[in-house]
Formats: structure tokens, C-alpha cells, sequence
């Protein structure tokens, strides 16, 4: 059985350029849309990265809120607040 990638305790499963943080069965998770990257050495490097919270009602999907970030470092960290956020108070 493989293990699943987590990141502050919450699942992160990446698809394409797409990659999902937050377990699926809660009421919120975030979608990040990688829009951009550049070639340091042999390495792919994310340099755009559109975020979206996601409200998950069970039959579809509702953005919330959307922002744009230079990098997965920052995009990181405005998803993992964003997300602890609506889970505590939505």
C-alpha cells in the first residue's frame, strides 16, 4: 500500500499541474493550478501558481476565494492558512 504525501497533516496529491491540500471528505479544500514554471539546471521550477479555496458540498465544487503566487513556498503558505481558516470558521 503506498503512503500519501502530507503536508501539516493534511493530504497533498498532485495531478498534472493541478495538486489538491486537504482531505476530500471535509467541507473545504484547496486546488493549486501550477501556471508557470522555468528550467534551473535539470529541474522544473514552479513560478506561478494560481490558489483556489474550494468549497465541497458533496455534488460540486464552489470557488471561494482565488490569489496568485510567484512560488510553491508562497503558495503553500496561504494555502495551509486559508484552509485552517474555513475549516475552524466555516
Amino acid at each position: 500500500m503506498e503512503k500519501m504525501l502530507k503536508y501539516k497533516g493534511k493530504p497533498l496529491v498532485r495531478r498534472g499541474n493541478m495538486i489538491y491540500y486537504g482531505d476530500p471528505q471535509d467541507k473545504y479544500m484547496i486546488v493549486m493550478i501550477i501556471t508557470s514554471t522555468e528550467k534551473k539546471k535539470d529541474l522544473d521550477v514552479t513560478t506561478g501558481v494560481t490558489i483556489q479555496l474550494m468549497l465541497n458540498d458533496g455534488k460540486k465544487e464552489k470557488m471561494i476565494k482565488q490569489a496568485e503566487r510567484g512560488g510553491m513556498y508562497a503558495a503553500m503558505d496561504i494555502a495551509e492558512y486559508w484552509l485552517n481558516d474555513a475549516l475552524e470558521n466555516g
